[in-house]
């Protein structure tokens, strides 16, 4: 599907929005658009309310860290379903570190369940979400572990009554042990 007459058509819908088509290997199956992150929730209304356009099921939401030293670091996807025009969209948004995203659970109340999971194993604030609290890890958890940036554990024997964080030492020692066990003739 080619997404620019999509793009045009939202162009002309929301004002000021800017649009782009994001390359894909699967551009012909579901197109994916970058949309800035302060137009997120009009380009969505616009995209569930448009005669013609009606995407009206939100399908998932998931993030991506690229790297800490990557600016932006962050992408966050959006898959949403037209069933009146039996086809699928990704809109993508990238993001700052600390750089909240408005929720579009008032475009769609499915969404919170996947903002509060993205939030929790990322550290992504869905401003005016509801109930943005953790929903994988118990509430005492320190971190976003999908984040890039989050403590490595590698083989360290589990102990009860000390957490499974490893240092940088213990961390090189470990890939170094690692590395001469698979290196060495046998």
């Amino acid at each position: 599907m080619d997404p620019q007459p999509l793009i045009d058509q939202l162009t002309a819908l929301v004002p000021g929005v800017q649009l782009s088509a994001s390359p894909s290997a699967d551009t012909d199956v579901t197109p994916a658009l970058w949309v800035s992150a302060a137009h997120i929730v009009p380009v969505c209304l616009a995209l569930r309310d448009t005669p013609g356009l009606e995407f009206l099921a939100f399908s998932n939401l998931t993030a991506v860290d690229h790297h800490p030293k990557r600016a932006p670091r962050f992408d966050v996807v959006y898959h949403i379903v037209s069933p009146h025009r039996r086809t699928r969209l990704r809109l993508k948004v990238q993001l700052g570190l600390d750089e909240p995203i408005a929720s579009v659970t008032s475009v769609w109340a499915g969404a919170g369940w996947c903002e509060r999971e993205v939030y929790d194993l990322f550290g992504i604030v869905f401003e005016g979400h509801a109930d943005l609290r953790r929903l994988m890890m118990t509430e005492d958890w320190v971190g976003h572990p999908l984040r890039k940036d989050y403590p490595v554990q590698v083989r360290k024997d589990a102990q009860a009554y000390m957490p499974l964080q490893i240092t940088a030492e213990e961390f090189r020692a470990s890939m170094e042990r690692d590395r001469y066990t698979r290196t060495r003739p046998k």
